[in-house]
């Protein structure tokens, strides 16, 4: 077999490209999903983490009320 020509050879080297090409492209389409379900999940997150020290705040201002401790000895 001889040697391909410079213009097959350029032929092939831009089909490798192209199909490199696409592969990145879908392996894009990919990382974008992940990041935008990260992105949703972590403010989801962030959400229930406020929502956790508004409740812990209420408690330990809850603690600090005169006449609490005594409610505390009740409670099983």
């Amino acid at each position: 077999m001889s040697e391909p020509t410079p213009i097959e050879a350029l032929v092939e080297r831009v089909d490798r490209l192209l199909v490199r090409y696409e592969e990145l492209q879908r392996t894009n389409q990919l990382l974008v999903g992940q990041v935008n379900e990260l992105t949703t999940e972590r403010d989801q997150l962030k959400q229930r983490l406020v929502a956790a020290r508004t409740r812990v705040d209420a408690l330990l201002e809850r603690i600090g009320e005169p006449g609490h401790k005594e409610d505390l000895k009740d409670t099983p």
